[in-house]
């Protein structure tokens, strides 16, 4: 792909989040594309939103299952961009029409203290890094159809990196904890919708260990010249399946003595 096409796929996805209206899979109109070309569609996302005004809270990490990877045949994560806009009290209420098809990930979040960058960061560099852990919910929104009607071609993970990675949104739990205060391994949550469990998981699901997303997370963007910043938050990656959220629904993340997430749908 041109950058030309990098531009106008970006803006295009920028018009599908504003109207509601899903756009075409992008592997299907450029076969060629690759993890590159994905990459540089998300910065271009990025690029347009700085110039609205909007600024980066974080950095969100997918497909850190095994389950997720084999799925989509790939064999690492990718990683998206969290936008101030983004971000829901826990127990709020998304209005409705805000996204188009909106599903949910429980995921333990790190909230950093200090910059952290290099292609060489480890797993001692993020726990020093890290201000605190606390659980999340993130929302996953598509504004690429997930699959062409014509041809039955789903969308690939390069389709999903450029829509930024198919993140909407952030709800982060009251409950702050030293990083040091929980086995990660062992942190999982029970989630429901509408007081009906649909998923449950823990934190081994997360690449054996959710301090080394994070450190997937560092490396991977210093390949592209980033670095994660004090105050930032980290979702480190689901250990549950997406779980849908039509209009009226109720989630409720339980992370035992972890804490409580909350959101609901309009």
């Amino acid at each position: 792909m041109t950058p030309e096409d990098h531009a106008a796929a970006a803006a295009a996805l920028l018009e599908a989040e504003k109207t509601g209206q899903q756009i075409g899979i992008l592997t299907l109109e450029h076969p060629d594309m690759g993890m590159d070309d994905a990459y540089a569609i998300q910065n271009a996302i990025y690029r347009a939103k700085m110039a609205e005004g909007r600024s980066v809270i974080g950095w969100k990490i997918g497909l850190t299952s095994k389950a997720m990877q084999y799925a989509l045949n790939i064999d690492i994560p990718d990683s998206g961009i969290l936008f101030d806009d983004m971000a829901f009290d826990t127990s709020a209420v998304v209005p409705k029409g805000r996204f188009i098809q909106p599903r949910i990930e429980a995921e333990i979040a790190f909230v950093m203290k200090s910059p952290l960058g290099g292609a060489d960061v480890t797993r001692d560099d993020v726990i020093a890094a890290t201000d605190y852990v606390a659980p999340s919910i993130e929302i996953l929104d598509t504004r690429i159809v997930r699959k062409d009607t014509a041809t039955g071609k789903a969308r690939t993970v390069y389709d999903t990196i450029s829509d930024n990675a198919a993140n909407a949104g952030i709800v982060l739990g009251a409950e702050k904890h030293a990083i040091d205060a929980f086995d990660l391994r062992w942190v999982g949550a029970i989630t429901s919708r509408n007081g009906e469990v649909e998923e449950t998981g823990l934190g081994a699901g997360v690449l054996n260990d959710p301090v080394e997303s994070v450190v997937w997370l560092a490396r991977r963007m210093a390949g592209y010249g980033q670095s994660i910043e004090p105050g930032q938050v980290i979702l480190s990656g689901s250990f549950i399946r997406p779980v849908e959220c039509p209009s009226g629904s109720e989630i409720h993340a339980d992370f035992a003595d972890f804490g409580q997430v909350h959101i609901s749908f309009d």
